[in-house]
């Protein structure tokens, strides 16, 4: 009797895995190079999609080492969403040695979410190496205006229809309900900074534009000489002078910036340091896009009150 018994919870087990197999089989492979467009898909694709970003939201996007484990995640997508205008141009290296023809470069499942975005910060010079880590397409970090979720949505929509176009309509309806969620907290968002509106800040690196564009504030300085280069005595003693004559309160920095010199300088001017990370789970426990703007608007607003 034992044995029967034991014969019947094993077949269970494995009935149990082939079900999750089987479950887990219809479901669409989705990779995403930032945590951001990770949190719109699960959005948008319910439960018809399993979802990895290869970054993390607490660090920097612009140089994410690659590693086997990346080209792995890769080589079982179905569908590879990247950021564009150059901030993720190290994913090209893991695709190639994924060996997946089908997120390639051309191929139906690769999606650009940044087609259609009105880019800010285009150089209107030729671009070298003297000027920093200046993005000859422009800014990339878009993903932090939520003005631009329609826009950015469609274009994952767009994506997961060419390889699910059976599931289009209940993307769409997805698509639909979180660009509703995402209005309704624009309100919010909107009331939250109205009150600060055309306030002057200081950022450690040019990150914050888009955002910054969308709530009626503005950049004065950063901290960085030019983007990316660390900055000179010189620099910083002519930044504290700006910030005192222009009364800037808030300097704003990434979870991974040098967080003792920002503090030293707003400390000099007068000021504080605002933590705003300009993608999804930059602060633990905030893992959704919707909560993650939320935190940033709220941690500003009350900088600057």
């Amino acid at each position: 009797m034992r044995h029967r018994a034991a014969a019947l919870v094993g077949a269970a087990m494995v009935l149990g895995l082939l079900a999750a197999g089987a479950d887990g089989a219809h479901k669409l492979r989705v990779v995403t190079t930032i945590p951001d467009f990770k949190a719109l898909v699960e959005e948008i694709g319910g439960d018809q999609v399993d979802v990895e970003s290869l970054a993390r939201g607490s660090q920097n996007a612009h140089d994410v080492e690659i590693r086997p484990s990346l080209m792995l995640r890769l080589r079982r997508a179905d569908l590879f969403i990247e950021n564009g205008l150059e901030l993720d141009a190290w994913s090209d290296t893991a695709v190639q040695g994924a060996n997946n023809p089908k997120i390639v470069r051309g191929a139906v499942g690769r999606v650009d979410a940044s087609r259609g975005i009105q880019v800010l910060d285009v150089p209107s010079t030729r671009v070298d190496r003297s000027m920093g880590d200046v993005h000859p397409l422009g800014n990339p970090h878009y993903s932090l205006d939520p003005g631009l979720a329609p826009i950015v949505t469609q274009n994952l929509v767009d994506g997961l229809s060419r390889v699910a176009p059976e599931l289009r309509a209940t993307f769409e309806k997805n698509r639909q309900a979180f660009l509703a969620r995402v209005e309704e907290a624009m309100v919010r968002w909107t009331n939250a900074l109205a009150p600060v509106k055309g306030a002057k800040v200081v950022v450690y690196h040019p990150d914050y534009v888009y955002f910054l564009a969308r709530f009626g504030l503005i950049q004065v300085g950063m901290l960085e000489d030019r983007p990316g280069i660390p900055p000179s005595p010189q620099h910083l003693a002519q930044l504290v002078r700006q910030m005192k004559d222009e009364r800037v309160r808030v300097v704003l920095v990434q979870p991974w910036n040098d967080l003792k010199l920002a503090q030293r300088i707003a400390e000099e001017a007068g000021a504080k340091v605002v933590v705003i990370p300009t993608m999804v789970g930059g602060i633990k426990g905030v893992d959704t896009y919707i909560g993650s703007i939320d935190y940033n608007v709220n941690a500003l607003a009350q900088a600057l009150r």
